[in-house]
Parts: structure tokens; C-alpha cells; sequence
């Protein structure tokens, strides 16, 4: 019995084939990437020769400042316990208003680097409209143009949360990150997420009014005995006597809570020297003298591969015109006018 051979059309497009089309176009395939390649470099030399304010590829600068984000604050329950072995617990009320940290102050330091605030207050002091001469919608340009050079980040395994901007002019751009850092700290102290400061703080303020409250009380008491010394009337001495116990009963109970509070306020120092804030700077950001960028080399080398690959298209595309032009049926569809 005969078997018969089915023969398939030979569809595959063979190896050989395609290899002539690039030797055909190798004139293409070699001079393009040639061309791209001289044009970008010499492109690249001039955008570094003209300076920063005329070339179309100026060099930008990245200055860094890292802070160090405190997850939660134990500073009011170490004080506390500090208060109650020294007897002092019932005036643990005045070192003030117990805010805790909590464990979204890294999250609260992104949002507050990206928030409009921060973004009006860098634009106001340094006349961003002006410097990048910004003319329609003011106000929201700049703050798009802020939150693509203005950057913000936190490590969460060491909580370090780092600020940068990117500008052509490195001292420029260290300027505003040195503004956003404090800018930042002030905001955090002004939230009251340190517990330490707010006691510290309303502490020194409690104490001065003491230290007032005594000075006067001691004013009164000598006002009052130069009046006996003077010689004041008979029966004016029952009312003088009594006024002057009574001040100096105020005089005493004042000086022993001033003694508290000033021994409240050094048990809060102790506890602030062993305890990290909640916002604290580990490196305020330098004057950079190296670029961030653009990296022209990586440019030149992505140009040259693309017009690599466009000749590669390009020879295909040509080849397959010209075969298409040789066929009279396929070009014949290609240019037939279409029927009314």
C-alpha cells in the first residue's frame, strides 16, 4: 500500500532570509546608530558646556538631610514612675497634657513633607514663581513643580526619615532642604508629639509664675511691716497681724510647691538626657560637588540601541515595501480605489 506525502505550503520564514535583508540594509543598520550616536554625545557636551540657565540637559544636585522619627514616646510613664518614688506624684498634673507619640509619627512626617503648608511656605521664601518663572495658576504650579523635586521617605526598619530637593544650583537646593528640616520640627513641636518638651515647657512656665507669685507675696509682706513700723492706728494692728500670718502662710506653701516644681523639672531633665526625642536631626544636608544627574552616558548608550533597533525595523519595513511593490496583486490592492 502507497502512503501518499501531504505536502504543507512552506510558510516559515527561513533564518537565511532574514539575515540577506540585514546584509542588504547593512549600510542602514551600521550608519543609523552612527549618526544617533555622534548626535547624542555632541549633544550631551554642549548641554554640559552652556551653563545651568541655558542648556537643555543642565546637571542637577541632590542634598540629603536624615532625621530620626521616634515611633512613641515613654517619656510621661518614665517620669511618672520617676515622680512617684520621690513622693512628688500629686503635682504630676502640672508637668502638663499627656499626648502620646503613637506609631504613626513616620507616617505624619511623609504627609507633612508633601502637605500644601509646607509647599507655600518653601514657595514664599524663596520666590519659587519668580525663580522658575511659573505665570499660569501660580499657586498650583508650584506646588506640582515642589512635589516632583521636593522628596520625602522613611526607612521603617531604622525609622530614619530622609528629605531631599533637586535643583541645579546645589547651595540653592541646600537651602531648602535646610528650611523644610526645621520647618518640620517646628511643626512637630507646635502638633505636641513630644512629650518631654510639652512638660518641659509648661514646666519652666509654671515655675516662673511661682518664683513671681513669691516675689510679690514677699512685696506685700514688707509693704505690710513698714506700715507697722510707720506706726499704724490701734485698731488697725488686730487686721495687720492676721494679713500678716495670712502671707506668710501663702508666702510658705508657695515656696514648698516652687521647691516641688523645680525638683520636678530636674527628674524631667534626667529623664530627657536618657531619652531620644521625637524629631531629632542626624544630618543636616550639605552642599553637594557631584551631580544627581542626568547620567549622559546611560542617555547615549539608550539612543544608540534605539536607533540600532529602529534600522533593524526600518530594514524589514523597506524590505517588505519592495516586495510588495514587485507584486503586482498585492500592490494592486494597495493603490485600487475603492468602489462607490
Amino acid at each position: 500500500m502507497e502512503t501518499e506525502k501531504i505536502t504543507e505550503p512552506d510558510d516559515e520564514i527561513s533564518l537565511i532570509d532574514l539575515f540577506a535583508v540585514l546584509l542588504h540594509y547593512k549600510w542602514l543598520i551600521i550608519l543609523l546608530p552612527f549618526v544617533a550616536a555622534v548626535a547624542v554625545v555632541v549633544f550631551a557636551v554642549i548641554s554640559l558646556k552652556l551653563p545651568p540657565e541655558k542648556s537643555p540637559l543642565p546637571n542637577e544636585y541632590t542634598p540629603q538631610a536624615h532625621m530620626l522619627i521616634k515611633q512613641s514616646s515613654s517619656g510621661s510613664s518614665s517620669l511618672s514612675s520617676a515622680l512617684s518614688s520621690s513622693g512628688l506624684g500629686s503635682l504630676a498634673s502640672l508637668a502638663g497634657v499627656n499626648v502620646g507619640g503613637g506609631s504613626t509619627n513616620s507616617s505624619l512626617a511623609v504627609y507633612l513633607a508633601g502637605s500644601n503648608p509646607l509647599l507655600d511656605a518653601v514657595t514664599d521664601k524663596f520666590d519659587i514663581i519668580s525663580r522658575y518663572k511659573i505665570q499660569d495658576h501660580v499657586r498650583a504650579s508650584s506646588r506640582k513643580m515642589l512635589q516632583k523635586t521636593l522628596r520625602a521617605s522613611i526607612d521603617d526598619e531604622s525609622s530614619v526619615f530622609t528629605i531631599s530637593f533637586t535643583d541645579t544650583d546645589p547651595a540653592f537646593a541646600c537651602d531648602v532642604v535646610n528650611f523644610v528640616v526645621d520647618w518640620l520640627s517646628e511643626r512637630f513641636d507646635t502638633l505636641g508629639l513630644d512629650n518631654n518638651k510639652i512638660q518641659k515647657e509648661n514646666l519652666e512656665k509654671n515655675i516662673q509664675s511661682s518664683y513671681n507669685e513669691i516675689l510679690r507675696l514677699e512685696r506685700e509682706a514688707r509693704s505690710l511691716g513698714a506700715s507697722v513700723s510707720g506706726g499704724s492706728a490701734a485698731w488697725d494692728i488686730p487686721s495687720i497681724t492676721t494679713g500678716s500670718a495670712r502671707l506668710q502662710m501663702e508666702l510658705e506653701a508657695q515656696k514648698q510647691v516652687y521647691t516641688q516644681l523645680k525638683t520636678q523639672y530636674e527628674l524631667l531633665k534626667v529623664t530627657m538626657q536618657s531619652e531620644q526625642p521625637v524629631f531629632q536631626i542626624l544630618e543636616r544636608p550639605e552642599i553637594p560637588d557631584q551631580k544627581s544627574g542626568p547620567s549622559r552616558g546611560k542617555l547615549c548608550i539608550i539612543v544608540v540601541f534605539a536607533a540600532f533597533f529602529m534600522a533593524v525595523f526600518l530594514a524589514f519595513a523597506c524590505n517588505a515595501f519592495k516586495n510588495i511593490r514587485n507584486d503586482p496583486e498585492a500592490w494592486g490592492k494597495l493603490t485600487q480605489k475603492p468602489e462607490k
